[in-house]
């Protein structure tokens, strides 16, 4: 089997800007990999997040239960999976996914009250890697952008235009809360926490990205 490392953070936290980024860096090294992004936008699998994202089944994200909302996502990566890169997986190549089952964890865990929080991860993890069959990532950074500064981002993303932002994003309390259980997924299951801000500014681009190179390197 291959290698399966995924990046995740919130919205704004610099997601796309370090998967191209290191992206360019397995080009430049030559390596054999597949990049994925998750939601797949591109497919039809991912029309229940679309819709749900647009707020068409509740004007905010605590609309759609934690359960109901997981599977939406858990199905896109499933058709993802067997569509598009299991062979590349089975065969050993490497995988380098922007978001997966991990955002779940993060977002989705954030509607429950944390003494579920346990549970949930355990069901999530028997649902998407057992029951499903998806791979499990062999390696996970998740980019720790403050809140603050992850909104103050996606401001000068969207121009200034609120009404761009889609139900995760328009609410601070919400994407508050997300920060709270992505840090807690990390350490209960793992994962590498990459810090992405400094004195309340984001760092270099350059500085995360040797981070981010550092683990994949550590698990190659």
């Amino acid at each position: 089997m291959g290698r399966l490392a995924v990046i995740d953070g919130l919205d704004g936290s610099g997601k796309t800007t370090q998967f191209d980024r290191l992206s360019e860096y397995l080009d430049n090294r030559g390596t054999s990999y597949r990049r994925i992004c998750f939601p797949d936008y591109g497919e039809p699998s991912s029309a229940l997040v679309k819709m749900y994202l647009a707020g068409e089944f509740g004007g905010s994200a605590d609309a759609v239960n934690a359960y109901a909302a997981s599977s939406f996502y858990a199905v896109d990566r499933y058709a993802s999976y067997k569509r598009f890169w299991e062979g590349d997986y089975r065969a050993g190549r490497l995988i380098l996914a922007a978001r997966y089952t991990t955002s779940n964890a993060i977002h989705q865990m954030a509607k429950l009250p944390r003494e579920e929080w346990d549970g949930y991860l355990v069901w999530l993890e028997d649902y998407e890697y057992e029951k499903l069959g998806l791979p499990r990532p062999t390696a996970v950074a998740f980019l720790d952008m403050p809140t603050e500064v992850s909104q103050r981002l996606l401001s000068h993303r969207y121009a200034g235009d609120e009404s761009r932002k889609d139900i995760h994003e328009r609410y601070l309390a919400y994407l508050r809360r997300c920060r709270e259980t992505a840090l807690y997924a990390a350490e209960r299951l793992g994962w590498e926490v990459v810090n992405c801000a400094r004195d309340g500014a984001p760092l270099p681009a350059e500085e995360i990205t040797a981070r981010l190179i550092q683990l994949i390197e550590r698990d190659d």
